[in-house]
């Protein structure tokens, strides 16, 4: 290959009529070594390849076992873990290492939720007498964490207690209203929270409410609406079946970016619904506000292999959750399926591919199946997400097992 040196450069501009940056373009395209030096050779470097086996969720150890039977497991906007255990009908407080903090009693206790003034919201019962005549209502118990000074759930006082039925507070209950179960919390920003109950049939009972739905309170607990839902068949008052488990968008940590929507997704135990899990929008406008179905996309396998929205997908999804980190992941889970499944914000079973990875396609994180191994569940029935990690009450196997994606780990 011919070299050229900065003399021999200049005796070219001098002696015929090539410009300044011809001569540069000249030295940059007859050689590759020269001033620059020697060109490196990079075929030695392995261009990275992603796949399946690399992107996946691992076990964190310990497990924590010192538990009955969990059925629901959130992250607070105090960032402790607060475990719903059914077996012993008790609150369970964890830091982040899995140290217990505390208990607190809730009958028949079966949803946990922790609004933005840190106040646990849990659904059981409670019993009372009313004109004579004993009842065992479904109620709503309100704690506070820090009225003494001290905060924390071992210290927890009750706030205010909520008793079924709420609809007329002149309602007299009956024999019916024994069998309404709250099924799942799900506080939004403004400290507003959705409710799921399950009744004895779908349809508007005496007192005002529908049995199967999922009701909006005011942060002081008073009971606003039952959701309606608009579909392109029309207005559904009695939309939601047998629904077990709910989130908003509003999820922790707390910071600036916590969305303000009334968003939300539910999971519903209807065994002739086809898409058991969907993501309701609230829509406010000037002329009024709505609910409204959101539809996500699916069947396109050039993006994914499985979806959100695909007909059958879940047999009995039992909790869903998101994230809170700008990830805009949901996860579900299916108790029946013993499984943890992952989802994008367009509704794409998987994991966004990572930098370097070749191609664009969600990589499918799910997992599970039915067993004791630290990958296997039995009847998982709560989930929960903060700071990269996988919360799933296991309650078959009477622990909280903790997850996070290989691509997460410093």
């Amino acid at each position: 290959m011919r070299h050229f040196s900065f003399s021999s450069i200049r005796q070219i501009l001098q002696t015929s009529q090539v410009s300044f940056f011809g001569a540069i373009i000249l030295l940059f395209s007859t050689s590759c070594e020269g001033f620059w030096g020697t060109k490196t050779d990079t075929d030695f470097l392995d261009e990275p390849i992603y796949d399946s086996r690399t992107v996946a969720y691992v076990p964190i150890q310990p497990v924590w076992d010192n538990l009955v039977y969990p059925i629901d497991v959130i992250a607070g906007w105090d960032e402790l873990i607060y475990v719903a255990d059914s077996g012993t009908q008790e609150i369970v407080s964890f830091d982040q290492a899995g140290n217990e903090l505390g208990r607190y009693f809730v009958q028949d206790l079966s949803a946990i939720a922790q609004d933005r003034r840190l106040d646990l919201l849990a659904a059981g019962t409670r019993d009372t007498v009313i004109n004579g005549t004993p009842y065992t209502l479904p109620a709503i118990y309100r704690l506070d964490l820090n009225k003494t000074g001290d905060y924390g759930l071992s210290n927890a006082s009750l706030k205010r207690l909520t008793t079924h039925p709420f609809y007329f507070k002149s309602g007299t209950p009956t024999g019916s209203d024994s069998v309404v179960r709250f099924t799942g919390i799900a506080p939004l920003s403004d400290n507003r929270y959705y409710v799921t109950r399950t009744g004895p049939s779908n349809f508007v009972n005496q007192f005002g409410g529908p049995n199967d739905a999922v009701i909006l309170f005011t942060g002081e607990d008073n009971y606003q609406i039952p959701v309606s839902v608009n579909t392109n068949l029309g207005l559904f008052r009695n939309y939601f079946v047998n629904p077990q488990a709910i989130t908003s968008l509003a999820v922790p940590p707390q910071s600036p970016s916590v969305t303000s929507s009334g968003d939300f997704m539910f999971c519903s135990g209807g065994e002739g619904n086809l898409l058991k899990v969907q993501l309701i929008r609230f829509v406010d406008t000037e002329f009024g506000s709505s609910y409204e179905v959101v539809n996500l996309a699916a069947g396109d396998t050039s993006r994914a292999d499985r979806f959100l929205y695909e007909p059958g997908r879940f047999i009995e999804p039992s909790a869903v959750t998101t994230t809170g980190d700008g990830t805009n992941y949901f996860f579900v889970l299916d108790a029946e399926k013993d499984s943890l499944y992952q989802f994008n914000g367009l509704g794409f079973e998987g994991v966004n591919p990572p930098p370097g990875a070749n191609g664009t396609k969600v990589i499918r994180a799910s997992f599970g199946g039915t067993g004791e191994g630290l990958t296997q569940f039995r009847e998982p029935r709560g989930v929960a997400y903060l700071n990269r990690i996988v919360y799933v009450a296991d309650a078959g196997n009477s622990r909280v097992l903790r997850f996070k994606l290989t691509t997460d780990f410093d």
